[in-house]
């Protein structure tokens, strides 16, 4: 039965909402030069910032503002990507942090299989949480790599003050295969019949809670594998249930841009831009990324809660004669568990067998269903625990 349709169209997306004569619609726009009047240029369709030129406009009160909203213009309603060129002045920081992401990565190889959710294996090396292992190596180095007023003016303009950042490092070899297409965290990270259980609402919300970035540490030519990008695709709003579809993928590879990026360049996208890493094609270029998912303060409860004491206190009832229905059972689960897998330690905590790992309320689904006792409730609920720990 097909869903309730609202004013706005349909109430859930699933894949026959979507339509590619509709994304194509939408990316068969252009961008003019007049629309982004603090670019420095536009190449194809993407807007370009002198960093050293747009600097005095930040250090003003009225002028930032007005940058950041040409900013958060661009990556909800136009192109939906933006290029800060020369960030950084002085690129010896970024040496800096390379040395010690390199370190990082042989350290962990011996013990930790970094997985990329979209890439095949074996195709990259990835650092997990740079953010905090790159503190906690060098703060020195820390404070003039992420004290970056160009960072946080972006971040800033898509999320608002007060924004969470975190970092994840990609570093894809020569030779390195091309991910497929696909839109980012939150709703990207989950399965399509996941995904299709929020509102139409929700993915439209989804995107406006994170922003994709990238600190380029080497210069990259075409043949490297900079991202691959697919303009003005994050307006389409179905694009969460589409992304996975042969068509629509076939259309990003016949449609899909790339810039070269410098070494100590930025890059912004909203992350239901259609978007994946290239093929790195080079036979000596180390394509080095530092991901940046800066998510908004705004994606907290209001209070704090123990979920694990309520975990241990509730299934020796559910486990039991309780006189619930499934669906009472279900409610009382989402109630009481977290449900879902963010934030967690992605080094001890990988998604396994999907995209996102394991949550308390699956815990105790599979628990209820297999007959576990509460102590072994209790130890797997621990273990977990255990895992998810920075």
């Amino acid at each position: 039965m097909k869903d309730a349709i609202t004013q706005t169209g349909p109430a859930y997306f699933d894949a026959t909402d979507c339509n590619i004569a509709d994304l194509a619609a939408i990316c068969n726009q252009t961008l003019q030069p007049a629309a982004v009047p603090f670019a420095t240029e536009v190449q194809k369709n993407i807007p370009l910032y002198d960093a050293a030129g747009i600097a005095p406009v930040l250090a003003d009160g009225t002028a930032r503002r007005n940058i950041m909203a040409e900013w958060a213009h661009v990556l909800r309603a136009s192109s939906g990507v933006i290029v800060i060129r020369q960030a950084y002045d002085d690129t010896t920081v970024i040496d800096r942090a390379t040395e010690i992401f390199n370190t990082i990565i042989a350290t962990e190889k011996a013990t930790i299989t970094a997985a990329d959710h979209f890439a095949a294996a074996g195709s990259n090396d990835r650092v997990w949480n740079s953010l905090q292992k790159l503190c906690e190596a060098d703060p020195a180095c820390f404070a003039a790599y992420h004290g970056n007023i160009f960072i946080d003016a972006a971040s800033e303009a898509w999320l608002g003050p007060n924004y969470q950042m975190t970092a994840q490092v990609n570093l894809v070899h020569p030779g390195g295969a091309a991910q497929q297409a696909h839109r980012d965290y939150h709703l990207g990270f989950m399965t399509a019949d996941v995904s299709a259980r929020y509102p139409a609402h929700v993915h439209d919300l989804s995107p406006v809670l994170t922003l994709q970035g990238g600190i380029a540490h080497v210069d990259m030519d075409i043949e490297a594998g900079p991202t691959k990008l697919l303009p003005f695709s994050q307006s389409y709003r179905p694009g969460y249930a589409a992304w996975r579809l042969p068509d629509f993928r076939a259309y990003f590879e016949e449609n899909f841009v790339q810039l070269p990026l410098r070494k100590g360049d930025l890059i912004f996208f909203n992350p239901a831009l259609f978007h994946a890493g290239g093929q790195n094609r080079t036979a000596d270029v180390e394509r080095f990324v530092n991901l940046l998912q800066v998510s908004s303060a705004m994606g907290r409860s209001l209070e704090t809660v123990n979920r694990g004491k309520m975990c241990r206190a509730l299934f020796p009832v559910l486990s039991g004669a309780h006189g619930l229905t499934p669906t009472q059972t279900a409610a009382a689960i989402a109630a009481c568990a977290e449900g879902y897998s963010f934030p967690t330690n992605l080094d001890s905590d990988p998604p396994v067998g999907g995209l996102a790992p394991i949550t308390q309320a699956d815990l105790m689904r599979q628990g209820l269903s297999e007959g576990w006792t509460a102590a072994q409730f209790d130890a797997a609920l621990s273990a977990l625990e255990d895992r998810q720990k920075a």
